[in-house]
C-alpha cells in the first residue's frame, strides 16, 4: 500500500458522479463541498460506485492514513484528442454525433474538461502544498446540452460534422426508446435536469487554467476524423 511504502501524497481520480446526483435542483453551482445523496433514487451503478470509492479514501486517511496525504481530482465528462480506438465515454458520445448514429439529441446537459487540463491538474494536486487533503472539480466552463455541443461541431467541423443531429427529442420520446435500448434508459433520471459546477477552487488554490469547452470538443472531434475513427 501507499502508506506502508512511505509516499507522501495520493492523488485519487474521482469523478463529479461522487458531487453532483440525487440533489433536488438548485440554481447554484455544484462545488467540492458537495456530495452525492447515494440514498436518492434512480442513481446507476456507476455513480454510486464513484461516491462510494472515494468516500472509503477519505475515511481511510481519516483512520489510518498515518502521514499519507490525500487529495482528489473529480473531472466531468472527459474530452480532447484520442490517441486511437479505446476511448472514453465522453468521447463516444461526440463520435456517435459525427457518425450520425442518434437521430436526435436528448434533453441532457453536462459539464466538458479537456484531458490534457486533467492531467496539468493531477501534477497540481500532486505538487502543492495546499492541495493537501483538498478536492478539486475539473471543468472548463458552464455544462453544455447537446444541442450546444452539436451546433458546435456543425460550425467548427463544417463538411465532416454533415451527420451531426441538431434536433432536441421529447422526452417521452427517449423514454420510449429506453424500452428497447438499456444504454438509453441508463440517462432517463438526468432528463431536463439543469446543472452546473465550477472550477474556482482549482484556479484559485493551484493556478489551474482549464481550456475551453469548445477547444476541447473541437479536438475531440478532429482527432476522431484524423485517426478515421467514424
Amino acid at each position: 500500500m501507499a502508506r506502508d511504502a512511505g509516499v507522501k501524497r495520493v492523488v485519487l481520480t474521482s469523478s463529479f458522479a461522487a458531487i453532483g446526483y440525487g440533489h433536488p435542483p438548485q440554481n447554484n453551482p455544484f462545488n467540492e463541498t458537495d456530495w452525492t445523496d447515494l440514498n436518492a433514487d434512480g442513481l446507476t451503478a456507476y455513480v454510486k460506485s464513484k461516491t462510494i470509492a472515494e468516500r472509503a479514501a477519505w475515511d481511510f486517511i481519516a483512520r489510518e492514513g498515518g502521514n499519507l496525504e490525500l487529495s482528489v481530482i473529480n473531472p466531468v465528462g472527459v474530452f480532447g484528442s484520442v490517441l486511437g480506438p479505446d476511448y472514453s465515454t465522453s468521447t463516444l458520445i461526440v463520435q456517435r454525433m459525427m457518425d450520425g448514429a442518434v437521430p436526435g439529441l436528448p434533453k441532457l446537459l453536462f459539464g466538458a474538461v479537456d484531458v490534457r487540463d486533467v492531467a496539468d491538474l493531477h501534477i497540481r494536486a500532486m505538487t502543492h502544498a495546499a492541495a493537501k487533503g483538498e478536492r478539486f472539480l475539473a471543468i472548463a466552463g458552464d455544462f453544455l446540452s447537446m444541442v450546444e455541443i452539436a451546433k458546435l461541431l456543425k460550425r467548427r467541423l463544417g463538411a465532416a460534422a454533415k451527420r451531426v443531429p441538431t434536433h432536441e427529442l421529447p422526452n417521452w420520446l427517449v423514454r420510449l426508446a429506453a424500452l428497447r435500448d438499456p444504454a438509453v434508459k441508463q440517462i432517463l433520471p438526468e432528463l431536463g435536469k439543469v446543472k452546473n459546477a465550477t472550477s474556482e477552487k482549482a484556479q484559485r488554490m493551484l493556478g489551474w487554467a482549464p481550456r475551453s469547452n469548445e477547444e476541447s470538443i473541437v479536438a475531440t472531434a478532429e482527432s476522431l476524423v484524423r485517426l478515421g475513427l467514424l
